[in-house]
């Protein structure tokens, strides 16, 4: 048999379970059904939960159906083989249990590959159609992992791509609907519904990509109040809501005051009277964590300069609005430049008179708060 496999022994379930915690991943785990301190469909049950992609074979000598039903509920075992076991038809089992596995591994390289191009297409396009939805999700996902760290919760791979998908919706909004919002223009309820529905959408959106079904409810729950009200409209409120959509809710409401030149403090305590709306851990974990910060944005910490919308490069920080003459805002202050947006906002221009000079920070060294 050795021949054929690399082959590693344990002589009870626990010693098997040691081994397969401290070994490169196991392709195929055999168990007998009679073993001392654990029976086999025992053991192949904690196989399954410590190395799920591992293929289970059980060997037995009972042949009663009522225990190998059990084992295959149980265990999900890929075969079930009774003893004696005729030595050239284990070896087949074996080796189609390789084959079983390998499927399973191309299975899944090719679903994170897709996976991966899937969400890269997905920012793309953000950073490409909304280059400041694009640069607050670099914020957001920024602070979501300060404030994770102050809540002693782990910052996992669905909070980051929550925070940057979580205006994927805003692709659908038509230009000038954006641009009404941020300069504060009265929006007819069509506008308004349009904005409002941008969860919704990106929640779809979302949805239809394998894996992602828990980053779709963060991004569906993100406007939601911690006691309930608010869009979506169910019974949905409290810890219910995902703990992602709570810490969104926070940081875009500091966000939209201080865009609206309400200073910090005061920001923290209108949300403090805005009772029911927000997770009071989060809001203090937040107020805790950006108080002292003039800004949840990057802060100056090298010199401003004055250039031409020509001299645009990415990477810088504008440190003033980027406005038509007409005053239309294109961009705001705090907005880090990417290669998409400098391209977009140097194209405009070619159409659209933009005020000059602009005020920005080059090569920007991010300062972060101790937490």
């Amino acid at each position: 048999m050795r021949k054929y496999f690399n082959i590693i022994t344990a002589q009870s379930g626990f010693d098997g379970l040691k081994i397969i915690e401290e070994s490169s991943p196991i392709a195929v785990v055999i168990s007998d059904m009679k073993m001392p301190e654990m029976d086999g469909i025992e053991f192949l049950s904690k196989v399954k939960d410590k190395s799920p992609d591992s293929v289970r074979i059980m060997l037995t000598g009972f042949a009663d159906i009522d225990s190998a039903i059990r084992v295959v509920n149980e265990s999900n075992i890929f075969r079930f083989l009774t003893k004696p076991c005729d030595p050239t038809f284990l070896i087949k089992a074996i080796k189609d249990g390789i084959n079983q596995y390998e499927l399973i591994i191309a299975e899944r390289e090719l679903l994170n590959k897709t996976l991966s191009g899937s969400i890269k297409s997905l920012i793309d396009i953000i950073e490409m159609v909304e280059p400041q939805a694009f640069s607050k999700a670099q914020s957001l996902r920024e602070n979501i992992q300060i404030i994770t760290k102050k809540l002693g919760s782990p910052y996992t791979w669905e909070l980051h791509l929550a925070a940057m998908l979580a205006q994927i919706g805003m692709v659908t909004v038509p230009q000038e609907v954006i641009i009404k919002a941020r300069n504060g223009y009265t929006l007819s309820q069509i506008e308004q519904e349009m904005l409002e529905r941008v969860p919704e959408i990106g929640a779809r959106i979302l949805n239809n990509i394998p894996r992602l079904e828990n980053v779709a409810k963060i991004v569906l729950y993100q406007n939601k109040n911690y006691d309930g009200s608010g869009f979506p409209k169910d019974n949905i409120s409290g810890d219910n809501i995902p703990l992602g959509a709570r810490i969104i809710k926070v940081l875009n409401d500091l966000f939209a005051l201080e865009t609206s030149k309400i200073p910090r403090t005061e920001a923290f305590k209108i949300m403090s009277n805005r009772h029911g709306w927000y997770d009071p851990k989060v809001l203090s974990a937040a107020s805790a964590c950006f108080s002292g910060l003039v800004s949840i944005e990057t802060t100056v910490t090298q010199p401003i300069i004055s250039v031409s919308i020509n001299d645009l490069k990415p990477g810088y920080i504008l440190r003033s609005n980027i406005e038509t003459k007409d005053g239309i805002l294109i961009a705001s202050a705090g907005f880090k430049l990417t290669p998409m947006a400098v391209e977009k906002i140097q194209n405009f221009s070619k159409i659209n008179k933009l005020k000059e000079p602009i005020l920005v920070e080059a090569e920007p060294v991010s300062q972060k708060p101790n937490v």
